[in-house]
């Protein structure tokens, strides 16, 4: 029986947490005869592969495993992309955990909607978070109370998406010169100009692990800036740069968290603003450091070489 939905999952070095995203997914509710499952390892350095393994040999899903060397997103995406046999892709990232219904939801606010070729669920909140992970939590959901349920044109993220195959098969899949983070956006991007709608926030719920330290947090927003660098030359989004500012950021964190305590009334949500300046912080300096190594990739010809985020 051909399947309807393929459920995506790209990770690398996920060994402590994939097996819970693993589990999530094999107690979805939906008819598991219409599901199958790729996992793309992507040179994993741990025992990630290994729980994959174990997982399969208990799952009554339909699965596939690649094991790759280490690619990037874009590479990884499109080999789940490129096998898929659903009409759908869900994309559950290693850290994150899906509610029994996610699947069907999703699925049926696809059906019900021909025209939206992406659309994100809404965030939940993840249990056991410190302060750090909570505030991202909450930045989240504010973001999809202030902007959810409605077509967007914000940034979704692959991560609790699904993708309408068509969608993203139009656009050609997701680019492979893009090792880092980003992939996402450009994809959403490239649907989005051949027609189709971006959705954010369905009925469907899913939960996400966050940063649990202002280091980690650090290294993920610097990562976030150095894959924005080859992102917003591509896509001619330079003009809009003043927007990724810890100014810009500061403010915005004021605004969400105004947000949030109307969600939650709880006073430490009014940390948000320095959150979000320290994020984008880390992201400008990891701009610059993605334009200094693509100044370092340009040829004699005055063209980027193009062969990895930067």
């Amino acid at each position: 029986m051909k399947p309807m939905v393929t459920i995506g999952i790209c990770v690398r070095n996920c060994e402590g947490f994939v097996k819970d995203a693993i589990d999530s997914v094999i107690d979805q509710d939906f008819p598991h005869e219409l599901m199958e499952v790729i996992f793309v390892d992507d040179g994993s350095e741990d025992g990630t592969l290994s729980v994959i393994l174990d997982a399969v040999s208990r799952m009554d899903v339909k699965t596939k495993v690649f094991n790759i060397e280490w690619k990037g997103l874009g590479p990884a995406r499109n080999v789940v992309v490129e096998n898929a046999g659903g009409d759908y892709i869900v994309w559950v990232d290693g850290d994150m955990v899906l509610p029994r219904d996610h699947v069907r939801k999703q699925v049926a606010f696809m059906q019900q909607n021909p025209t939206v070729g992406i659309a994100k669920a809404t965030y939940g909140t993840y249990p056991r978070e410190n302060l750090v992970g909570t505030l991202e939590n909450i930045a989240y959901q504010a973001v999809d109370s202030k902007y959810g349920g409605k077509v967007s044109s914000r940034p979704l993220g692959t991560g609790g998406s699904i993708y309408r195959v068509e969608a993203i098969k139009q656009v050609g899949g997701f680019d492979n010169r893009i090792s880092g983070v980003g992939e996402d956006m450009d994809a959403e991007y490239r649907v989005k100009h051949a027609g189709w709608l971006l959705y954010r926030a369905t009925p469907a719920l899913f939960y996400e692990r966050r940063r649990k330290t202002w280091k980690d947090l650090w290294k993920e927003a610097f990562w976030h800036g150095y894959g924005g660098h080859y992102l917003l030359r591509k896509n001619r989004g330079i003009a809009t740069l003043y927007k990724m500012t810890p100014l810009a950021g500061f403010v915005a964190g004021v605004w969400y968290s105004i947000i949030a305590y109307k969600l939650i009334h709880r006073m430490w949500v009014f940390l948000l603003p320095i959150q979000y300046a320290f994020k984008r912080i880390a992201w400008c300096f990891g701009f610059a450091k993605g334009q200094i190594d693509g100044y370092r990739h340009v040829n004699c010809s005055g063209k980027i070489h193009l062969d990895q985020a930067s």
